[in-house]
């Protein structure tokens, strides 16, 4: 879709944002699994449905709007999904897993929020009040799971620190334990 228009640009957005939610439902099963922490599983499974409220807010917005959804792939989110997936994917220690999770999935609030505060302001301008504040409603429940993600990451990134510090201090204790093979010199 060419957006000639701010009121264009605008449902473009919405419909970006769309897809965006959708992708993230599929994603977050997935992340749900691979989260060894209880905290992190329960905070993604409460985003998972808000994720499906957010969703069902923009379809009341293009419902308000007389307006089908345009079905084009948001390929921000797509990347921001298909990285944060790599990423974990290639994680074996469950504690520094638990830290990749959070870092892709504040990726993906930070992403949203982006969208949202941009979509918002343009329903503000053309005067849907209305989807403005459902779409301040979705902004802020976005910054309130980042600010949960950050808080368990202040507790999980020091347990996967932990994990990894252990494995190099004790690889170094060895080492220093190794007599020297060079030449000693006098």
């Amino acid at each position: 879709m060419k957006a000639n228009s701010l009121q264009e640009l605008y449902v473009e957005q919405l419909a970006d944002l769309y897809n965006a939610e959708q992708q993230i439902v599929k994603a977050l099963p997935d992340l749900i699994d691979a989260a060894q922490s209880e905290q992190l599983r329960s905070a993604l499974t409460e985003h998972l449905e808000l994720t499906r409220e957010h969703a069902a807010r923009i379809e009341s917005i293009f419902e308000n709007l007389d307006q089908e959804i345009e079905n084009e792939k948001c390929k921000g989110m797509e990347g921001v999904i298909k990285e944060g997936s790599e990423l974990v994917e290639n994680i074996d220690d469950e504690d520094v897993r638990d830290a990749g999770i959070i870092a892709a999935a504040q990726r993906v609030e930070h992403y949203e929020m982006a969208g949202y505060g941009t979509a918002r302001t343009y329903a503000s301008l053309l005067g849907h009040d209305d989807a403005a504040n459902l779409l301040q409603k979705t902004l802020s429940e976005e910054k309130e799971a980042d600010q949960k993600l950050s808080s368990l990451a202040e507790q999980l990134n020091v347990e996967a620190l932990e994990t990894g510090e252990a494995q190099p201090r004790a690889a170094r204790s060895k080492a220093a334990q190794k007599p020297s093979r060079g030449k000693r010199v006098a």
